[in-house]
């Protein structure tokens, strides 16, 4: 970075040029955007869908149970429809929800134009459109998930399943596609995309509450698809991971299942506190109390729930000693919790709250939440949780948490921020009628359930006989179902209709404090121009910091060379190290979308063919999208952004954003292996006779496999050596000679179970071994065709001595896949081998 004295500047041409590259397309060409603002209100707005598509499932529910011995619904038809409303609700609405929020704001939150992955944000939605449609469109065909959104075998891996089951996780694994590109999208842009003297101690709550939530989602959604894996290839290849009679267990997918679930819980309600965390402080007209207390407590709420799986499992059967640590760990997870409750009381108390619209959904979000909360810390007791375990008690906590936590503070943010979206503001009157309608309904719904509960109904039954004492309470808890259907559909109205015709209002009409309120609505871009920040709240404590921004006096403020850019800046002090250029309109996202989407859909109904072409297709256009959209060399090597600040167009290694998205990446993956190892020891410690009498693979091929990746991995790392010193022929010789060791390593690996005839459908023994060595093997296998990738840019000269950001992404994925190699031979070659 070097100071240069400032030319004379247009601010009329700077500004049009900045309108020419960030141009919203026309026409159908619209929906290859990748802009953050259309894509997170494509995210929204979907989303919202699939809500009211589950809403319309639950009020089905609720009509059946109203009275008894209702003939509404059958009971094959009651089983879809509940199995699909927890579905939606938790996968297609409560997370999505987030991400659709983050892509829209963060951006102009953190002073940024765009985030680091526009094309990746753009690809997540569409996977997650695809998905969903696909997932929903199964209960017009009478072929939807029926085991329960939680899927639990033996039930779900049954032929009583049917094709709905296989719906349901490969439907949800394409989902979850979304879900993890959104995460790294969103930790590489609030780490490495903040304005400048953004400090990580000035970071708005937002964005701290965000990384938190995108890195739980690295930890959480990987044990979910591991399981995935596993309970598909039961279904599909019948190997027994949850069969007893061959050595499985049915257990392992509760573990695995509820390792993701219970974070998941927290995955949605941090969001939530980050909205109401934006939202206290503007309408107490003070910042918040406590700022580094309620971080702490963020951060401790994300690490003990991961300690707390075991909640839902006490009836299974487990020792004591599990029974009661994982019971002290739930009871603790409330202190975290309350840690930020009380801060947003202190809040208030210390300022003077204004009771708008939006105030008043996060009020009452709170308020529910408490009451979810104290019946949470109940059912944390393991002898309360006997008596209450699968009654209706479990649904009215679930649903005081989830709705309270999450619902009503979504819609606290969407009245509070809608007029950043054309700077159209809803109606406060509508809103107010619409909270007291939900408030009321809510509490009429679902306070019911907890006696219901308490008198013994159980939970997933689609009737029930009269005069036991639950038919008023079911017909209360529908009426208010009705009530509480009633408030959503006028928010609905409000958004859909009542804006229409409404001239343009201000942009801030709350004097909020937080930047994402500099932005403009007509505007494309994330901000004019990208300032340096000095406070948490700095439209409060900035003068004139808007008007400046506006009129382009920031960094950054032209786009010269034709070309969409924002800055990159250091992970704590938010120091200006690059000028990043960020990929623009572009189809690749929805052919990749499209045929990643064709692989799942054709492994469903088992079109082996579709799925290998659909698969080649995928692999063909991400190839196509990294070609030429990634890594392209400037036409030169800084660019002056302002007030005498040139900065390098060019970064590697450690400071690019590509390095951070691949180690993010890279630790989900190793977290979905580490679950797939998990159940390899889990297996062992359940059974007495782990292998049952099964030959292992032995310990020749799997160490020869290890010793080839090892060779794989030094060859990567020599070549990125040698790149560097400009020996680009020793490079191509390495580039080339590790992608064939990486070939011989994958063989290899198949080769111990394939030689020792190892049947994974005769044992689960021989199952785990074949999953791990399969796991290994593709992994490797992508490895090779990274090492022929940066041989391929190297021969065109798009990868370069000084240009080189390829090879050092592609070296630090290889000290995954060493690490990976290592555990995986270790433990099928070794153990218990070795023993």
């Amino acid at each position: 970075m070097s100071a240069q004295p400032e030319p004379t500047r247009d601010k009329a041409t700077e500004e049009a040029q900045l309108r020419a590259v960030w141009a919203k397309p026309t026409g159908w060409r619209y929906w290859t955007s990748v802009n953050n603002a259309q894509v997170g209100l494509w995210y929204g707005a979907t989303a919202f869908a699939f809500m009211l598509f589950a809403g319309l499932l639950g009020l089905l529910i609720r009509a059946q149970l109203a009275v008894p011995q209702n003939d509404l619904l059958s009971a094959e038809t009651y089983n879809q429809v509940y199995t699909l409303h927890g579905t939606v609700m938790m996968f297609l609405f409560a997370v999505p929800i987030f991400e659709a929020v983050a892509i829209f704001l963060l951006p102009p939150m953190l002073g940024a134009r765009e985030l680091p992955f526009p094309r990746l944000g753009a690809f997540g939605f569409w996977s997650f459109l695809i998905g969903g449609i696909f997932v929903c469109g199964s209960i017009f065909f009478g072929v939807a998930p029926n085991s329960g959104w939680f899927m639990y075998p033996p039930l779900a891996t049954s032929e009583q399943a049917g094709i709905g089951a296989d719906i349901w996780l490969l439907g949800l694994s394409f989902i979850e596609v979304a879900s993890l590109a959104a995460a790294v999208e969103l930790i590489v842009g609030i780490m490495k995309c903040r304005a400048p003297g953004m400090r990580v101690n000035l970071m708005p709550l937002f964005a701290w509450y965000l990384l938190i939530v995108a890195g739980m989602i690295l930890f959480a959604f990987p044990p979910l698809i591991a399981g995935d894996l596993l309970f598909e290839l039961q279904r599909m290849f019948d190997w027994p991971f949850f069969d007893p009679a061959r050595g499985g267990d049915p257990l392992l997918w509760q573990h695995l299942f509820w390792i993701f679930g219970h974070p998941e819980v927290y995955i949605i309600f941090l969001p939530a506190i980050a909205l109401l965390a934006m939202i206290v402080p503007t309408f107490a007209r003070r910042p918040i109390v406590g700022y580094s207390w309620i971080v702490l407590a963020a951060v401790g709420t994300g690490f003990l729930s991961f300690g707390l799986w075991v909640h839902h499992m006490f009836a299974t059967g487990l020792p004591q000693i599990s029974l009661a640590f994982f019971s002290a760990a739930s009871e603790a997870v409330a202190i975290p919790t309350a840690v930020q409750i009380f801060v947003f009381i202190a809040t208030m108390l210390a300022g003077r709250v204004i009771f708008s619209t939006p105030m008043l959904f996060a009020m009452g979000g709170i308020a529910i939440f408490v009451m979810g909360g104290l019946t949470g810390v109940m059912v944390a007791l393991v002898p309360f949780d006997w008596q209450a375990h699968d009654t209706y008690f479990v649904v009215a906590h679930l649903h005081y948490v989830l709705i309270g936590g999450m619902l009503f503070p979504v819609f606290a943010g969407l009245y509070y921020y809608y007029p950043l979206i054309g700077g159209k503001h809803m109606s406060d009157r509508v809103g107010r009628f619409a909270f007291w309608l939900m408030f009321a309904g809510f509490n009429i719904t679902f306070f019911p359930m907890h006696l219901t509960g308490l008198r013994g109904m159980p939970r997933r039954v689609y009737t029930y006989p009269a005069d036991i004492g639950w038919d008023w309470l079911n017909l209360i808890s529908t009426m208010g179902a009705v009530v509480l259907g009633i408030g959503m559909f006028a928010v609905v109205m409000d958004v859909t209709l009542h804006r229409r015709g409404k001239p343009r209002g201000e942009v801030n009409p709350w004097n909020a404090g937080t930047l994402e309120w500099i932005s403009e609505p007509e505007e494309n871009w994330g901000v004019r121009s990208i300032p340096r920040i000095e406070s948490r709240y700095p439209l409060w404590d900035q003068e004139a910091l808007a008007r400046q921004v506006n009129a382009g006096d920031w960094y950054l403020p032209d786009a010269k060379e034709g070309r969409r850019e924002t800055l990159v800046t250091s992970v704590l002090d938010a120091e200006p190290e690059q000028v990043l250029r960020v990929g623009g309109t572009s189809y690749v996202t929805i052919i990749s979308a499209l045929t990643l989407g064709t692989v799942f859909v054709a492994l469903t109904f088992k079109w082996w063919i579709v799925s290998l072409i659909s698969g080649l297709a995928f692999m063909a256009a991400v190839l196509w999208w990294l070609w030429n959209g990634t890594g392209d060399i400037p036409e030169k090597d800084g660019k002056d952004i302002g007030h005498g600040i040139s900065l390098p167009l060019y970064a590697s290694g450690v400071k690019s954003v590509g390095w951070w998205a691949m180690f993010i990446t890279m630790t989900g993956d190793g977290t979905a292996f580490a679950s797939l190892v998990f159940g390899y020891f889990f297996f062992w410690t359940v059974h007495a006779d782990f292998t049952g009498g099964i030959a292992g693979p032995g310990m020749f091929w799997p160490m020869m496999a290890l010793a080839l990746f090892a060779l794989s991995w030094a060859a990567t790392l020599a070549a990125r050596e040698a790149n560097r010193r400009g020996k680009l022929a020793v490079a191509w010789i390495l580039l080339g000679s590790g992608a064939l060791t990486s070939i011989a390593g994958c063989a290899a690996a198949l080769a111990g179970p394939l030689t020792t005839g190892m049947d994974p459908t005769a044992h689960v023994y021989a199952a785990i071994v074949w999953t791990l060595v399969i796991w290994a093997a593709l992994h490797g296998a992508m490895g090779g065709i990274m090492q022929l990738y940066c041989l391929a840019r190297s021969l065109a000269g798009r990868l370069t001595a000084r240009h080189d950001m390829e090879l050092h992404n592609v070296a630090l994925y290889w000290h995954f896949m060493l690490v990976t190699a290592l555990v995986t031979f270790a433990v099928v070659g070794l153990f218990p081998e070795a023993l």
